[in-house]
């Protein structure tokens, strides 16, 4: 299974859980420069506390807004796009018989969702049918059919029900896409939430129950009902759970991997009707796919054969309102907000209607919405200076693969042939997605989200058999985040995170660097970090590395794992630095790219300090101020969970202590804090 790594808080986060007045566009007026003195503390020494003074007046200038479980620089950025997003959206709901098919489909998406009042009217009746067919079970070879079918509202594709089935890529055959099942069927974040003891778990599931509980009641079912079932969603999730790999086991790729036949799969759940399923789903002929966890599969097998069709039932309907929760009226919407937002993450107040509508367009018309989003806002100008950033720091990476005292004439060639076919995207696709079979029925909000996520499942599995579609993106345009593919084997910035403050190509090349650059040589390093560096060339699963080399990579990594098990994220809480490893990876090694690559674009230049600040300092600073953020403690702990990032201050500090180059711009003492006595490097 392919895991796309990105510069920011997974995405499955986001969707997981996923100001004021309506009328506020944003909450930014104009935007913030890459390097801004107003954000900095210079009252802190930067060899103490790097980030602090960074960023310390901007964590005193900018508090968490109340519907916001953070507020960063990014999350700053992201706000502003939404209410550029907003515009374009409102302009295109207008109904005008002159609009394209794109834009009728986004206005009408839009006006659809922002439709409060016709929301409000229709209650849970959208979803009348769902249930009604999970009730005409009448047997458990039914999970099958109604697992398969999209009409029911049940998740397909991003957030399976009991379980996950999608398209990806063969991992040892990159050229072709097959299918794959995996774990999923739960409604807390993580495996952990179920299983770990503490005082703080065990409240959290005790919320989590009563939030189960009152869904059923406001589907109408008595409290003590209500409360029944929440038990039985708990037992079923809970067995779910103990079959669920960790997230440092689903690291490792090569754990991921076990392709067979569906004759295969079938004798390992035979409980579920497999082939009844893969029909039902348009794939009647399948002979093989990867089972990426088939512990999983067993668990789910037993929970099958022991759990009477009752629970069943139970189970099903709670994540159908779990699943569409969000797109119904208030009082669930609010009900949902209380448990996933206000509970987990600490939010206060939900985001306004027009937040969630534009939110849910990107989600489910992202390309059609991106097209638009580009045309207005990114400039030919800022993506010739990006293209032209992301080469140089591709050249930085080759020289520093040349130069590697630990890697061997083994490998390198392999390194250096991997760096090479790197394919590089920049701000959006060349070829826009085609949305032409999906229907969109203005007035009609749930159903055009239930057809949305079928159109989206449909499109994936049908890739099944095919060739590779390697100019595909697997973020939208506007978003405000930056990836890497391990079996694309490519790089991916869009257009939103191309925006100041985070880059400007009016700026000077110090802070840009620093920033965007350090973005860049981070997605750039992804492919070489404990993950990406067991893919080779092509985006093959498969050893290319001697063993001594990999050994050296192991002996590097080993100690920045450690330097950020020792970190604190809240309370007693510490980083899992086998968790983070990946991002840790790519933060340093990204950041030295940058430097490189900034050091050899001004090479010969008489670069000037500016507003009291060095070259080398702005360089720096700008890298800094990327990760301004303030956080809430909820937060905090939900990410200690589930992100395979650190925190922004550890982004920071963990990053330029291991840097001679840090300690030489500001002229940091051995011993000071900032200076790493065991420094680290891998790339």
């Amino acid at each position: 299974m392919v895991i796309t790594r990105t510069i920011l808080t997974v995405t499955a986060v986001a969707s997981l859980l996923a100001l004021a007045n309506a009328q506020q566009p944003s909450r930014t007026a104009k935007p913030q420069p890459v390097l801004d003195l107003t954000s900095m503390d210079r009252s802190i020494d930067p060899c103490v506390d790097f980030y602090t003074y960074s960023c310390g007046g901007w964590m005193k200038n900018n508090p968490i807004p109340p519907d916001q479980s953070s507020w960063s620089a990014y999350g700053k950025l992201q706000d502003e796009n939404l209410g550029r997003l907003r515009g374009i959206l409102e302009a295109a709901s207008a109904s005008d018989a002159q609009r394209d098919s794109a834009h009728q489909k986004i206005g009408d998406y839009y006006a659809s969702c922002t439709d409060e009042k016709a929301v409000e009217a229709a209650g849970i009746k959208p979803l009348n049918r769902s249930f009604a067919g999970i009730e005409g079970i009448r047997s458990k070879p039914g999970l099958a059919v109604l697992l398969a079918d999209g009409i029911y509202g049940l998740p397909l594709y991003r957030r399976g029900t009991l379980f996950h089935f999608r398209s990806d890529q063969d991992a040892k055959d990159s050229a072709q896409i097959i299918a794959e099942a995996d774990q999923g069927g739960l409604g807390l974040p993580d495996r952990d939430y179920y299983l770990k003891d503490d005082e703080k778990s065990q409240q959290l599931r005790q919320s989590y129950r009563a939030h189960v509980q009152k869904m059923f009641e406001l589907l109408g079912d008595k409290p003590e009902r209500s409360a029944a079932e929440a038990q039985t969603v708990m037992r079923i999730e809970t067995a779910l759970a103990k079959g669920s790999m960790t997230r440092v086991e689903r690291r490792d790729p090569q754990k991921l991997y076990h392709k067979m036949t569906v004759q295969e799969f079938e004798a390992l759940a035979p409980s579920f009707q497999w082939k009844t399923y893969f029909a039902k789903v348009g794939l009647p002929s399948l002979a093989s796919l990867n089972v990426a966890t088939p512990e999983f599969f067993k668990a789910m097998n037993a929970e099958i054969e022991k759990g009477d069709l009752a629970s069943w039932e139970t189970y099903l309907r709670w994540h159908l309102i779990h699943a569409n929760a969000r797109h119904l009226s208030s009082a669930f919407v609010n009900a949902d907000f209380d448990f996933y937002e206000k509970t987990l993450q600490g939010v206060q107040e939900i985001e306004p209607r027009w937040k969630r509508c534009t939110e849910d367009v990107d989600d489910d018309l992202g390309e059609a919405l991106g097209q638009a989003y580009v045309e207005k806002y990114f400039s030919p100008e800022a993506k010739r200076q990006a293209v032209r950033m992301v080469k140089e720091i591709e050249s930085a990476m080759e020289a520093d693969i040349d130069t590697l005292p630990w890697m061997s004439a083994g490998t390198k060639p392999l390194a250096l042939v991997k760096l090479h076919a790197v394919a590089n995207k920049v701000g959006y696709p060349d070829k826009w997605r085609d949305y032409g079979k999906l229907k969109i029925i203005r007035g009609d909000k749930l159903g055009n989200v239930l057809r949305a996520r079928q159109f989206e499942f449909n499109r994936q599995l049908a890739k099944i058999g095919k060739p590779v579609d390697r100019g595909e993106w697997d973020m939208t345009p506007p978003t405000v985040n930056a990836y890497y593919n391990d079996q694309m084997n490519d790089i991916n910035f869009p257009a939103g995170v191309l925006q100041p403050p985070l880059f400007d190509p009016s700026s000077d090349d110090a802070p840009n660097y620093g920033n965007t650059g350090g973005t860049i040589g981070h997605e750039l390093t992804h492919g070489f970090d404990d993950e990406g560096r067991q893919y080779d060339a092509q985006g093959n699963l498969r050893q290319w590395w001697t063993p001594d080399d990999e050994k050296e990579f192991i002996k590097r990594a080993t100690c920045i794992a450690d330097q950020y098990s020792g970190y604190t994220i809240i309370d007693d809480i510490k980083i899992n630095g086998k968790l983070t490893l990946g991002e840790d990876v790519a933060d340093l090694g990204g950041l030295i790219l940058a430097y490189m690559a900034w050091k050899e674009d001004t090479q010969g230049q008489n670069l000037q300090p500016l507003d009291e600040l060095t070259p080398e300092q702005r360089f720096f600073v700008g890298y800094g101020q990327s990760w301004c953020a303030n956080e809430r403690d909820e937060n905090r702990r939900l990410r200690a969970t589930v992100d395979p990032h650190s925190p922004e201050q550890y982004r920071a500090n963990g990053v330029v202590s291991n840097m001679p180059e840090f300690q030489q711009a500001f002229h940091c003492k051995v011993g000071s804090p900032m200076v790493n006595q065991n420094r680290c490097r891998v790339w």
